[in-house]
C-alpha cells in the first residue's frame, strides 16, 4: 500500500528555519507530481507548494512565496520543503500530498486534485 511519512516538523522561533521530509514508498514516486498542505488550528486546508514529477517546475501560494523551497529527489523518493523566515503563521500541521494522474498537472493547487495524503507533520513558529 502507498505510504507518504512526513518528518522534520518542531518548533521555531520567528525568522528561523526548518526542513521537513516525506519519504514516499510502494509507488513510483518518480511519475507523480507532489505537494506541500497545511492545516493551522480552527481553520481549512491550505495548499502550500507544489513540483512537477521531474522537479523541474515548483509553484507556491503567495503566503509563503519567496520564503519556502519544495525540491525533491526522485532516487531517494523523497519530497522536501526547505522553510525560511517563519513566522507565527506558518504554524499548522503540515501533509504531503500525492497529486492524482488523473488530474491536470496545471491545477496543482486544487487540493481535490491530490489522491493520497500522508499524516502530517506538526509545525510550530513562537513569535
Amino acid at each position: 500500500q502507498e505510504q507518504l511519512v512526513e518528518s522534520g516538523g518542531g518548533l521555531a522561533q520567528a525568522g528561523g528555519s526548518l526542513n521537513l521530509s516525506c519519504a514516499a514508498s510502494e509507488f513510483p514516486f518518480s511519475a507523480y507530481a507532489m505537494s506541500w498542505a497545511r492545516q493551522a488550528p480552527e481553520k481549512g486546508l491550505e495548499w502550500v507548494a507544489g513540483i512537477y514529477s521531474d522537479g523541474r517546475t515548483a509553484v507556491y501560494a503567495d503566503s509563503v512565496k519567496g520564503r519556502f523551497t519544495i525540491s525533491r529527489d526522485n532516487a531517494r523518493n523523497t519530497l522536501y520543503l526547505q522553510m525560511n523566515r517563519l513566522i507565527p503563521e506558518d504554524t499548522a500541521l503540515y501533509y504531503c500530498a500525492r497529486l492524482s494522474l488523473a488530474w491536470p498537472v496545471q491545477r496543482i493547487d486544487v487540493m481535490r486534485g491530490h489522491d493520497y495524503w500522508g499524516h502530517g507533520t506538526q509545525v510550530t513558529v513562537s513569535a
